[in-house]
């Protein structure tokens, strides 16, 4: 059902020096940073031969990335996105095997432009999995 890693999303509490960071050190190609309201979250996306770092960083009082930032003042891995084909399908699959969807359990549209959706972490071995419909 899983298809190829999509990205990895890391935390940060400060996105310039992340960008600057993934730029300049590690040689990255990073993206522009993108506000993404509905998702509370700015993001710079870093491009890689196999798949993407995601950069992650509250926008706004109310940001899941807040929270997590308050608990890991560092920062840290938050999330994986892993491919899927059909994301309603995906969705309807795993949560007939127990399996739970955040937030209404329907899809919204995620940075790429794409369906996304976020499954419970303690499904998954303390792991937050976001899926995205490719």
């Amino acid at each position: 059902m899983i298809g190829r890693l999509n990205h990895v999303a890391i935390a940060v509490p400060d996105l310039d020096a992340a960008t600057k960071t993934y730029r300049d050190m590690l040689g990255g190609a990073v993206s522009q940073p993108l506000d993404q309201p509905e998702h509370g979250v700015t993001v710079v996306f870093v491009d890689l031969p196999n798949t993407r770092i995601e950069l992650l960083h509250p926008l706004g009082d109310g940001s899941p990335i807040a929270n997590f930032l308050a608990r890991n003042p560092a920062g840290g891995i938050h999330h994986v996105c892993y491919e899927v084909s059909d994301i309603i399908a995906a969705r309807d699959r795993l949560t007939a095997g127990g399996a739970r969807v955040l937030g209404d359990g329907e899809p919204r549209i995620g940075a790429h432009g794409n369906p996304v959706l976020f499954l419970h972490p303690k499904d998954f071995f303390g792991t937050l999995i976001e899926l995205e419909e490719v």
